[in-house]
């Protein structure tokens, strides 16, 4: 199986402008075949707290319906991450778009105590099937906390991706957790963040993936394109956005 990240920079509020940027990013992924592709946190809007109530949106929105389009043509599944609203308020969200299947929604349990006064806790799911395999999800802070990584680990699931908008030094410190996360538990393991300035921290990039060997590949603090790994031959392909 094939699984995708994308490192890219969104611009603030502007959904209609990133919706352009993310549709190109899933014709890069579609190039190398992938069957799952996550992009950073709050991608669709950027990281942008402040701005959340007033752009977020029903999982359900017709004005996803692209990415539902391209999902069935490619066959992939995509999570895009974005604010969503229920009725207990608005949540820190990765929609999932499943070929010829119902969306999903994944959001934030754990939040860190800077987004409490923005965002409500969701509620998410340990895995998702993807070609029969399960894939372990995390959004951000959830990787540093030791409950959700507890129950990604008693899943069983080979494969962990996390959804970010990080700082260098909160990179940093996920690279700790997740290098050591892959080695322990012979999993791969990917991390999607932003580069660019977010609402109040710029976005440092470094998405990566590791294997229970170590560092696979990293992009770098700038570059925007998508990651692609072979999570049985640990072959690693990167598309550049131009």
């Amino acid at each position: 199986m094939k699984i995708a990240i994308a490192q890219l920079q969104s611009v603030r509020g502007d959904v209609a402008q990133n919706k352009e940027k993310h549709l190109r990013f899933v014709a890069l992924a579609a190039e190398k075949q992938a069957d799952f592709l996550v992009f950073p946190e709050l991608s669709l809007t950027n990281y942008e707290p402040l701005l959340a109530e007033s752009l977020a949106v029903e999982s359900d929105d017709a004005s996803l319906g692209e990415f539902q389009e391209l999902s069935n043509l490619h066959r992939m599944t995509i999570g895009v991450g974005m604010p969503t609203r229920s009725a207990a308020g608005v949540h820190i969200s990765l929609v999932l778009f499943r070929p010829y299947q119902t969306r999903l929604v994944y959001s934030k349990k754990y939040l860190h105590a800077d987004e409490e006064p923005f965002f409500v806790s969701g509620e998410n799911f340990t895995t998702i099937k993807i070609n029969e395999e399960a894939v372990a999800l995390a959004i951000c802070y959830e990787l540093s906390v030791a409950e959700h990584t507890e129950c990604a680990i008693n899943s069983g699931a080979k494969i962990y991706v996390a959804s970010v908008a990080k700082t260098a030094a909160g990179m940093e410190k996920s690279a700790e957790i997740l290098s050591k996360l892959a080695q322990e538990h012979s999993m791969t393991v990917l991390i999607a963040n932003c580069v660019g300035p977010c609402e109040d921290f710029v976005g440092i990039g470094k998405s990566a993936a590791w294997s229970s060997e170590g560092l696979l590949k990293q992009l770098d603090d700038e570059t925007e394109g998508v990651l692609v790994v072979d999570t049985k031959t640990h072959e690693v392909d990167v598309r550049i956005n131009s």
